[in-house]
């Protein structure tokens, strides 16, 4: 069956083409003026979904990329303060030695030995109560006023650690052990010190106390080692962490973000089929059996 084209549906279809050229040429031009090709849902639902899968990741990482730079401070500040901390045990291993030595010392030296390490004790005090962010970071999770009291309580709380995520399947811990590292109470590192200077002032000989000042001393250094390796550690997935940031937003800049020059050179050829539609148009309204029978 032949069907005859009436001048109904040749304007009809005019119209429709028209209309399609017009969709397409607004569309690109909002693609031009957004730089994005994904500006609803509709135009591409498959990769909207893609987007949106890609942005959740971009936002992880965002987080993690927070949380390492916290964790590298809380860390930095560790490996700063144990480093005091081993410097300021090395000097009271000096000034011990120098004060087991009974038979060439004056009780006037021996008093100066004394009030040198009291004060190494203020300074390890001190280091003790290491605060980051106004976190103290030998002191786990505790809210308290300080690690360590003057009296060398230990307020940390025990088996407490202070930790940040890093990557979805990967946690840090970032503080240390404040009582596993300076000892609590009688048994830490401060009453230690008081101990050889009350036994330099009361003519004691303190070569027994040497060993007990390597032991703490030994203690440090293995919590040196520790935090460095959790800082290598936190470093290492920053710079995976940078390489991901890079292969997520390449993902999400396929997807969502146009190729101008392409979009340019698009933009204009529709222009030109969009022009010479409605020439077309135009035209084809004007054919009707009328027009013919003039």
């Amino acid at each position: 069956m032949i069907t005859r084209t009436t001048s109904v549906m040749r304007q009809a279809q005019a119209a429709r083409n028209m209309m399609a050229a017009a969709g397409q040429y607004a569309e690109l031009q909002n693609q031009a003026t957004t730089y994005r090709k994904l500006n609803r849902p509709s135009d591409d639902p498959s990769g909207t979904a893609n987007a949106v899968a890609i942005r959740a990741s971009q936002a992880a990482s965002q987080q993690h990329t927070r949380n390492i730079q916290d964790g590298i401070g809380w860390l930095t500040t560790l490996d700063s303060s144990l480093m005091s901390v081993d410097s300021l045990l090395t000097r009271a291993r000096d000034l011990t030695i120098q004060g087991a030595n009974d038979g060439s010392m004056s009780a006037a030296a021996k008093e100066a030995i004394a009030s040198e390490l009291e004060a190494i004790r203020d300074s390890l005090l001190k280091e003790a109560n290491t605060q980051y962010q106004g976190r103290f970071v030998f002191a786990g999770t505790t809210d308290q006023s300080a690690a360590f009291e003057q009296n060398y309580t230990f307020n940390g709380v025990p088996g407490s650690t202070v930790e940040r995520r890093i990557a979805d399947q990967k946690t840090v811990r970032v503080d240390a052990d404040g009582q596993s590292v300076f000892g609590a109470g009688p048994a830490s590192m401060f009453a230690l010190l008081d101990g050889i200077a009350a036994d330099l002032r009361a003519g004691v000989n303190v070569k027994s106390r040497i060993g007990e000042i390597d032991t703490y001393a030994e203690q440090v250094r293995n919590a040196q080692a520790t935090v460095g390796s959790r800082h290598s550690n936190v470093l290492t997935s920053q710079e995976a962490l940078a390489t991901r940031t890079v292969e997520l937003e390449s993902q999400r800049s396929g997807i969502e973000d146009i190729d101008i020059t392409k979009v340019v050179g698009d933009l204009q050829m529709q222009e030109l089929i969009y022009q010479t539609t409605l020439s077309v148009t135009a035209r084809a309204t004007q054919l009707n059996l009328m027009e013919y029978l003039r």
